[in-house]
């Protein structure tokens, strides 16, 4: 298949595709559909292991032109050439439309994110960084096939279907496994999810549609790591060896109200290549003022310096301070994926 190359945007909110084959046709991106928090539950649901990665819509015209684009609607293409790479027999010749996750694989075989960051820093990577950190593209859930929208159609004949695929050779592009039926018990997979460093569970209804854009019930995640998207709004410097660098960022997330809410400054989780790349993002946001909707306490906003608040980040923390601060907070890395908006307060913080 070749990839795309105008370089457009997709539009984030669109789920509309005309179901016209013709090739060139590539198909509208379609929302993803969200998972709540909680339990896994049990009955007439599928599990699914969560990957740690970047969600992503793979879309296919029938002449094999691909586009990739982020949750928030980027066009990743270029920045993943080896995903457009599929071998051409995969789709034979039919459109397609693809919800997973971009991923790339660490020695142990489970996720790593710091390495994904690395790869995601360059918007066409060179052979060298192709080899080096090459990623897979996770496909758990098929929209369109053959210009057929499949988005009413219940999880279970999607999967079906997605299964049904021609393996690619390649690797590059792989269907993960679902657990359904009576020997498949969540609790034992969340202890498989841990053992092999994979991001938590998710449970899905056999019967449910896909809802784009939505948050829905009938999806359930179950992270075993604690981890929260936030908006960078400052940031002090660093010292020792930290001097003439980033020492921590003040972060907050966005409450009910649309409020910007400062959660607290982090200081760990960093290399010395993420701390340069920081520094260069952040040269050029300075403001005056702090951005967040309240005060920030007097021995972190002394020395502060503001930036407006466009860059998101994930932050894996241990629990809640009772003064609604994040407590022992590690950062991850950023997560272009996102944007500002998204990154929001739970409902409770406990």
């Amino acid at each position: 298949m070749r990839q795309d190359q105008t370089g457009n945007k997709g539009n984030k909110g669109s789920t509309e595709d005309t179901g016209n084959d013709r090739a060139g046709r590539v198909p509208d991106p379609v929302a993803p559909m969200l998972a709540v928090d909680g339990r896994p539950p049990t009955g007439a649901w599928a599990y699914e292991w969560k990957w740690d990665g970047y969600r992503c819509c793979l879309r296919v015209a029938a002449d094999g032109t691909v586009r990739l684009t982020s949750r928030n609607g980027n066009d990743l293409t270029p920045t993943y050439p080896e995903v457009g790479r599929l071998a051409p027999e995969l789709l034979a010749g039919r459109s397609a439309v693809l919800d997973g996750e971009i991923v790339v694989l660490g020695a142990d075989g489970g996720p790593d994110f710091g390495r994904l960051q690395r790869r995601h820093q360059r918007r066409r990577p060179s052979a060298a960084l192709l080899a080096e950190i090459p990623v897979t593209f996770f496909a758990f859930d098929l929209l369109l096939l053959a210009g057929e929208r499949l988005l009413a159609e219940p999880y279970r004949r999607r999967r079906d279907l997605l299964a049904g695929l021609p393996s690619d050779p390649s690797g590059r592009v792989a269907v993960p496994p679902y657990y359904a039926g009576p020997a498949a018990d969540p609790v034992e997979l969340l202890g498989i999810a841990e053992r092999h460093g994979l991001e938590g569970l998710v449970a899905k209804r056999l019967d449910s549609p896909y809802q784009p854009g939505r948050r829905s019930r009938h999806w359930v995640k179950t992270p075993l790591v604690r981890t929260l998207e936030v908006v960078v709004g400052g940031w002090q410097p660093g010292g020792g060896r930290r001097s003439g660098t980033v020492g921590s960022l003040l972060v907050g997330a966005y409450d009910e109200g649309d409020r910007l809410r400062y959660i607290g400054h982090v200081g760990s989780g960093f290399s010395e290549a993420v701390l340069a790349d920081l520094r260069t993002r952040l040269a050029g946001l300075g403001r005056d003022r702090p951005p967040f909707d309240e005060p920030v306490p007097g021995e972190r906003a002394r020395l502060a310096h503001w930036v407006t608040p466009t860059l998101v980040g994930e932050v894996a923390f241990r629990a809640w301070t009772r003064e609604g601060r994040l407590r022992q907070p590690s950062w991850r890395g950023l997560r272009p994926d996102r944007s500002p908006g998204e990154a929001r307060l739970p409902p409770t913080r406990g």
